[in-house]
């Protein structure tokens, strides 16, 4: 298995043979407006570049998207795959919205998935707590399984809560994706996990390598890479939680 990180929650996940293109946020630096009442009204999304060629990162066996806010699913996603590609959606609603961009082979995940061989479980999230849920509405992870790998978490635009406990008891990941930049509003609380999250995970998984991404690419974010490499060492975590910069790439054997 071979995780490489891009930018923001976009990553290229090898398993079992296969490559997938998970989340594609494809746009230039600076493309985007900025995501309102937030911090950081002066940035442009995405605020970094790409690591690498867009080229590169579409020459891919399947696509899957976890929900469809403009930071996991952008217009240069759209422009940029092939209109055939393979691409896996949370639920009808949005493969929906995806095939409405004339994309042809779209596919609701489900609990049961199975694509060449490989087992992809849908998983709940929410994307945020109280209110706010109202308004980022529904998302998904995904486990991957093969018998010739180790299991994959990758748990997607999510706080901790008891779903994730639940998946990471079921499946028992070895290798666990969060995204982790506390992504915030002004009002409405965490987005997704904030460090607090990240070692709630660690103590269910701790043998697990835990990845974070989501990090320091949109305007919204609201932990640092340094701040979790900080915390990481305070909570003694820091051979199990890995923290990328954009464009790195990690080989689980």
């Amino acid at each position: 298995m071979k995780i490489n990180t891009i930018r923001n929650a976009t990553i290229i996940v090898e398993y079992a043979g296969k490559k997938f293109l998970i989340d594609p946020m494809l746009a230039e630096k600076g493309a985007y407006p900025p995501f309102p009442n937030s911090p950081r009204q002066d940035q442009h999304n995405p605020l970094v570049s790409l690591p690498t060629s867009i080229e590169d990162m579409i020459n891919v066996d399947a696509v899957i998207v976890t929900h469809l806010h403009y930071d996991h699913w952008d217009e240069a996603a759209k422009e940029a795959l092939p209109k055939d590609m393979k691409i896996f959606a949370q639920n009808e609603e949005d493969a929906k919205e995806i095939q409405s961009a004339g994309f042809q082979n779209v596919e609701v995940l489900q609990e049961n998935t199975v694509f060449e061989d490989i087992k992809l479980i849908k998983t709940k999230g929410e994307h945020g707590r109280g209110e706010i849920l109202k308004f980022t509405g529904f998302v998904c992870g995904v486990v991957f399984k093969h018998q010739t790998e180790k299991t994959l978490y990758v748990a997607g635009d999510t706080v901790w809560y008891e779903a994730v406990q639940e998946v990471i008891n079921t499946h028992k990941p070895v290798i666990i994706v969060v995204n982790a930049g506390d992504n915030q509003f002004f009002e409405g609380g965490s987005l997704v996990m904030g460090k607090d999250d990240v070692f709630e995970v660690y103590k269910a998984a701790p043998t697990s390598k835990i990845i974070a991404v989501h990090m320091e690419a949109v305007n919204h974010w609201g932990l640092s890479r340094e701040e979790l490499k900080q915390f990481s060492k305070e909570k003694d975590m820091t051979s199990n939680v890995l923290v990328p910069d954009d464009g790195e790439s990690y080989l689980f054997k």
